[in-house]
């Protein structure tokens, strides 16, 4: 029990810790015209930048469902490198009320929320670059498990282009 309370104090502290440090991303618009339903499924992460919270994660990939109260549950799993051993993590995701932009808000402990900000988008829904309040967080996602490398440049010089430090950015699908 005490473990937990710990845990969960150290993620508060981040969460308000994280408003603190960083760039931004207000000025970078969410994607529009978007739609929910076409982004449901799995995507799966191809590049991102490094958090303690997703070190040592290799392979992840997310999946967006419908769930409960018209919310979307956010299904967030990867290989531990070291362990090997399967982590998951569960979150509930929203659509900004009246909005046509690709911007939800994410509760991995409510009630507190986090931007998730899509501010690239192909027109298929095959491939996304994400990012969240600040310019600390971006992922680059896609529906391949793994991208062929010219598409996965091409992300991540329009990640540059926004001002990501894309030279610090981990390629997790081994």
């Amino acid at each position: 029990m005490r473990k937990k309370v710990l845990n969960f104090m150290t993620l508060i502290g981040t969460l308000l810790g994280a408003g603190c440090t960083g760039v931004s991303t207000e000025n970078i618009e969410a994607v529009r015209p978007f739609k929910i339903n076409s982004y449901l499924g799995v995507w799966y992460e191809q590049a991102r930048l490094p958090h303690y919270f997703e070190e040592g994660l290799i392979n992840p990939k997310a999946t967006y469902r419908w769930g409960k109260n018209g919310l979307i549950e956010v299904i967030n799993e990867g290989v531990d490198e070291k362990s090997g051993k399967k982590r998951i993590a569960t979150a509930v995701a929203e659509t900004y009320k009246g909005s046509d932009a690709g911007e939800l808000k994410v509760s991995f402990f409510r009630p507190f929320y986090g931007k998730y900000r899509i501010i690239h988008l192909d027109e298929n829904y095959t491939q996304a670059i994400v990012t969240a309040a600040t310019n600390n967080y971006l992922w680059i996602l896609s529906r391949e498990r793994k991208l062929p490398q010219k598409d996965l440049q091409m992300l991540v010089a329009i990640a540059a282009e926004y001002g990501f430090d894309t030279d610090s950015l981990i390629y997790p699908q081994k």
